[in-house]
Order: C-alpha cells, then sequence, then structure tokens
C-alpha cells in the first residue's frame, strides 16, 4: 500500500491510471476506522483495479463548539487495519493542503440538506459537499463508496454528482452494526459504558416503526409516535428529532406512498447519535 499526502501528486497518479484504462474505486473516511469503513472498502475491491481510500479529519464540516479536536484520530491503527483489505493507496492530506491561505470556495446542495440534521448542524452539510468534491476532483474516482447510516449525507453527494454532472457513480451501503443493532460509528467511543448499554435502543425504535410499516401503517404520525416513545422509554436520550421523509428528497411526508426513511437523531450523555432505517414496499 502507497501513502500519499501532497494532493497533487494524488492527482497525477489518478489521472495516470485512468488514462490506462484503470477503473477506480473511492472510500473517503475521516480515520478512526471500523468495520462499517472496511465493508466499503471490500466491495469497492471488488468493484475496481485501483482502490484509493482517504484519511481526513474535514475541519469545515465541525461547527463551533463541535468535536472537531477531540475527534478521535489513530493513523498507526487505520493503517494497519486497512492492509487486509487490499487498499492500495492511501490519501492522508493535512487541512493546510486541502484548504490552503485564501482558500474561498464551496460547493452548496440545497433542499435535500435543509432537514434533519441542518437545523442542529448549520453549515455542516456545505462542509461535507465541498470536502467530498475536492476529494472526487483529487482523487479521480469511477466508483465512489459510502454508508448508509449518514443517509442524508449520501443523498447530498449523490446529489450533487449528478447536479454538477460528476463522471462519478456514488455507491450507498448499508449499515453495518455491531451485534446488539447500534450503527459502527467513530463517535461511539465517546460513549460511556451506561450509555454504551441503552444506545442500542435507537435501533430497536427504528425496527418498531418498520414493523408497523410491514403491518400496514401509513400514517407518518403513528409511525413516529411509536418510535418516540420507545426511544424515550428505552434510553432516556436527549431527542434531536425524529422523523419520516421521503427516501430521495429528504423532505417530511404525511403519508408514506413510496420509498421512505425514518431517521433519528439524539444524544446520550455528550454524544450525539444518528440512525435511520428505509420504509419500502416488498
Amino acid at each position: 500500500m502507497e501513502i500519499i499526502v501532497q494532493p497533487r501528486e494524488m492527482q497525477q497518479r489518478s489521472e495516470q491510471n485512468r488514462c490506462q484504462g484503470i477503473v477506480i474505486t473511492f472510500v473517503p473516511t475521516m480515520g478512526y476506522l471500523h468495520e462499517g469503513h472496511l465493508s466499503l472498502m471490500r466491495e469497492a475491491r471488488k468493484r475496481g483495479d485501483v482502490l484509493v481510500i482517504s484519511i481526513f479529519v474535514n475541519p469545515t464540516q465541525f461547527g463551533p463548539g463541535e468535536d472537531y479536536a477531540q475527534y478521535p484520530r489513530d493513523m498507526e491503527r487505520d493503517l494497519a487495519l486497512v492492509q487486509d483489505v487490499g487498499v492500495d493507496i492511501c490519501f492522508t492530506p493535512s487541512a493546510n493542503e486541502m484548504y490552503p491561505d485564501g482558500f474561498q470556495t464551496s460547493v452548496e446542495v440545497h433542499h435535500v440538506t435543509e432537514n434533519l440534521c441542518e437545523a442542529s448542524r448549520p453549515g455542516h452539510f456545505r462542509g461535507v459537499t465541498t470536502v467530498v468534491a475536492k476529494l472526487f476532483n483529487i482523487v479521480k474516482p469511477h466508483l465512489a463508496f459510502f454508508g448508509q447510516k449518514d443517509y442524508q449525507q449520501l443523498i447530498a453527494i449523490q446529489r450533487m454528482a449528478e447536479d454538477l454532472n460528476m463522471d462519478i457513480e456514488v455507491i450507498g451501503l448499508t449499515t453495518v452494526r455491531e451485534a446488539d443493532g447500534l450503527a459502527m460509528s467513530s463517535r461511539n467511543s465517546y460513549l460511556s459504558p451506561a450509555h454504551r448499554t441503552l444506545a442500542p435502543g435507537l435501533y430497536r425504535s427504528l425496527v418498531k416503526g418498520k414493523e408497523l410499516f410491514a403491518r400496514g401503517e401509513r400514517n407518518a404520525a403513528t409511525i413516529l409516535n411509536a418510535v418516540r416513545g420507545m426511544i424515550e422509554k428505552e434510553t432516556a436520550a436527549a431527542i434531536d428529532y425524529v422523523k419520516l421523509c421521503d427516501a430521495r428528497t429528504i423532505q417530511d411526508i404525511d403519508t408514506v406512498t413510496g420509498d421512505a426513511v425514518i431517521a433519528v437523531a439524539a444524544r446520550l450523555g455528550t454524544t450525539r447519535l444518528i440512525d435511520n432505517i428505509i420504509l419500502r414496499e416488498e
């Protein structure tokens, strides 16, 4: 595995590969890797000739008072983990290389980012789409892989790639979970032992909502009341939102008539957790 730090070097290497007809697959990460990341890499390995990953904690997607400085980092551990999944190139730029003096451009996707997390994290998705656009321009992948745990992020990136005619297929893969259902996340490391025990209740509440849907319930308020009630009963978490949205537009809906997503965000102590589950006719 090769480690590349400079954006220009990464860009030149990818351009050489593309000119040779080599298919580049890409998994962007913020590091502190877990099985969710590795599963994306394994699938990307199957789908292309050269697998590139990035490890970069992006400062522009963190708001004031958020956990940028505390976000878990362990490059040595991460590089050891990816050795066994067939990564060819690990791109590890610094913040100064990605955002040099004078940087003043952003990429912003509107409607699909305006609900859910944007209310409590204003500007977050602008930071996400800007850095992903930069990474796409640097790595030049044919296929890019993202997890569905960050569902709104996935939809925003897919929207960006389509709207800007990026020659990239953005692929979302199923959320990888711990044995008790908790969605894998680097921020799970923040949870105290007591909160870690409670955290799977978020997923159980989503499953309850999906069970209601499977039994024929289509009224959003009925489903959401059941989900919210279960979160409050099982976790006592501070709920940020519990929403039922159209799966493509991320707009609230009153009645489920097509693909939809139940999305939740809640805090256990100081740790903000998000999760979701897709509702789809079988």
